[in-house]
């Protein structure tokens, strides 16, 4: 089953050349996957019921053309799969004149939101979905892990605020690349924007916590990791280029 609806780049979803984000791709993406849960009973609006929630774990995300502000974008999202605990949900965005502009992949887990511990995916609520498993935007059906860099460049230290905190209770998923921006030498930041995107999340970050976000330039890639000020608690890799 294929899920669609259709987003207007607005004024705050660009930055320069009037082009659309990375933050408001990755936005768009969210609140589609999240319109989907919703229509199929097993989204936010019914976390109270059923006592369940999606958190992401993984974004792969590749531009291909960048749309400016003010079209009408059309996007599409289905489950490519759920394994047991896991999900896995892949995306295209469509331009007015029907240009494939972005393609993403993503991996999700199942949570049981009084406990905080992973909950397996029921077969009723994973038949709802109507996985599309054989249509995949990458080649690669799996999400490859980024490892950590041996050696960092720079970093910078960032204390999560009451601005951050999503209806979760921990950072919203989209600002971890905000921070990876922050950690970029202005020669890099001024690249932007990046075309792809890889983001890994390990383990959340709640309000009033302090973070590390190291730097490192491998294979012409940046990658951000961050990690808890005593360095022993990744909360996620980021890379980007």
């Amino acid at each position: 089953m294929i899920y669609k609806e259709k987003f207007k780049i607005g004024l705050k979803d660009v930055w320069a050349k009037d082009e659309v984000s990375n933050i408001a791709i990755l936005e768009y993406l969210e609140d589609i996957a999240a319109y989907h849960s919703d229509s199929v009973g097993i989204g936010i609006s019914t976390t109270v019921d059923t006592h369940l929630n999606w958190l992401l774990l993984d974004w792969e995300v590749e531009v291909l053309k960048r749309p400016k502000y003010g079209q009408v974008l059309d996007i599409h999202t289905w489950s490519r799969g759920i394994e047991k605990f896991y999900a896995y949900r892949d995306f295209e965005i469509y331009d007015e004149e029907n240009n494939l502009c972005v393609i993403a992949t993503s991996k999700w887990l199942l949570v049981d939101s009084g406990t905080e511990k992973i909950a397996r995916v029921p077969k009723d609520i994973a038949d709802r979905y109507h996985s599309e498993v054989e249509k995949c935007v990458f080649k690669d059906k799996k999400i490859e892990k980024i490892k950590e860099p041996n050696e960092y460049l720079c970093e910078v230290s960032y204390t999560a605020k009451r601005r951050d905190i999503d209806v979760i209770g921990h950072m919203h998923n989209l600002y971890y690349l905000y921070l990876a921006y922050e950690a970029l030498p202005e020669e890099e930041y001024s690249k932007r924007p990046f075309n792809h995107i890889r983001i890994q999340y390990k383990n959340q970050i709640k309000l009033g916590e302090t973070v590390i976000c190291k730097y490192a330039r491998e294979n012409k890639e940046n990658i951000v990791v961050i990690k808890s000020e005593d360095d022993k608690t990744l909360h996620a890799i980021v890379k980007i280029y």
